[in-house]
């Protein structure tokens, strides 16, 4: 069973900067797939944030975070980072990460089905 933990949540002032980590066991490593994160703002429905696929550096981000966030990788360490910078009070929401199943390429927020999640980890930014 595939289990993904998120941590690094945190309150942050505008401008701040946090790293959430997801870490990612249960499955087998040789086995590529896309790891993304979405979060959800209190209100307002799901929205991809960044995808990455496992196999490469491609990476897929949404307009909104584009050039202030940066989703990374560590195979080794079968985790998935998302570096959040310049931060705003918009991007308050609860951040997900979550795991496609085996994937050649291609990662969209949309395509492939995210069949795995996590439990999330808030990020509050105050202005």
């Amino acid at each position: 069973q595939v289990q993904l933990v998120e941590s690094g949540g945190g309150s942050v002032q505008a401008g701040g900067s946090l790293r959430l980590s997801c870490a990612a066991s249960g499955y087998s490593t040789s086995s590529w797939r896309c790891m993304a994160w979405f979060r959800r703002a209190p209100g307002k429905e799901r929205e991809g944030v960044a995808t990455i696929w496992t196999g490469g550096s491609s990476t897929y981000y949404a307009d909104s975070v584009k050039g202030r966030f940066t989703i990374s990788q560590d195979n080794d360490k079968n985790t998935v980072y998302l570096q959040l910078s310049s931060l705003k009070p918009e991007d308050t929401a609860m951040y997900y990460c979550a795991a496609s199943g085996p994937r050649l390429d291609g990662c969209l927020f949309g395509s492939p089905e995210y069949r795995y999640w996590g439990q999330g980890t808030q990020v509050t930014v105050s202005s």
